[in-house]
C-alpha cells in the first residue's frame, strides 16, 4: 500500500510540475494585441537554444493552422542530415488566457503541455517573432523568410539577452534544402 501511495504522490508532483511549465519565465511578458489570424501559416526557425527534440536538425519550420475547435495545429519539421530524413512532429496549441495575448501552451505528447510565449513580434507585418518556452532554456527566433535582416536580428538578440537568455548559445539554423517533402 505504501508503494501505491508513493506512486500516486510522485504522479501528483509530476503533473503539478507539468501544469507549471506553461507559464512564461519570471520577468518575461508575452506580447499584447496579438492576432492569431495573422500569426497562422509557416514560419522558419532562424535560431534556437539547443534541446534534444531538435538536435541536429536544419531547415526547421513551424506551420500553424486554426482548427474547428479553436485550437491551433502545430507542425514542426526539420531535416536530419545524418539520417537523411525529414523529421516531423504534430502538436496542438491552446491559449492560456486572453486570445489577444501571445501566451499559449503546446502539446506534442498527449496531456503534457509546455509554454509557448511570443515575447517580441513585428506587430505591423507579422514577419518575425521571438518565442520563449516555460523557462530560459527555450528560445526561438522565427521569421516568415529563411533569413532575418541584421538590424532585426541584433534587436531581438539584445532583447533576449536583456531578459536573461543565453544568446551566446543560440544555434543558427541553416536553410539550404528545397525538397521539403
Amino acid at each position: 500500500m505504501c508503494a501505491i501511495r508513493r506512486c500516486l504522490l510522485a504522479l501528483f508532483v509530476a503533473l503539478s510540475l507539468v501544469a507549471c511549465s506553461t507559464a512564461p519565465p519570471t520577468g518575461v511578458q508575452p506580447v499584447t494585441a496579438f492576432e492569431l489570424s495573422r500569426y497562422l501559416g509557416q514560419w522558419y526557425e532562424i535560431a534556437r537554444l539547443d534541446h534534444s527534440f531538435e538536435r541536429g536538425l536544419s531547415d526547421v519550420s513551424a506551420t500553424y493552422a486554426l482548427q474547428s475547435d479553436g485550437s491551433v495545429q502545430v507542425i514542426n519539421r526539420g531535416y536530419n542530415a545524418q539520417k537523411k530524413v525529414w523529421k516531423e512532429a504534430v502538436g496542438r496549441a491552446l491559449f492560456i488566457g486572453e486570445r489577444s495575448v501571445g501566451a499559449l501552451k503546446v502539446s506534442f505528447f498527449g496531456p503534457f503541455y509546455g509554454g509557448y510565449h511570443v515575447i517580441a513580434l513585428d506587430q505591423q507585418g507579422y514577419r518575425w517573432s521571438l518565442v520563449a518556452g516555460p523557462d530560459r532554456d527555450y528560445l526561438w527566433l522565427l521569421a516568415r523568410d529563411k533569413t532575418l535582416s541584421p538590424e532585426i536580428r541584433e534587436q531581438l538578440l539584445s532583447q533576449a539577452w536583456a531578459l536573461g537568455f543565453a544568446t551566446d548559445r543560440l544555434i543558427w539554423v541553416e536553410h539550404t534544402r528545397d525538397d521539403a517533402q
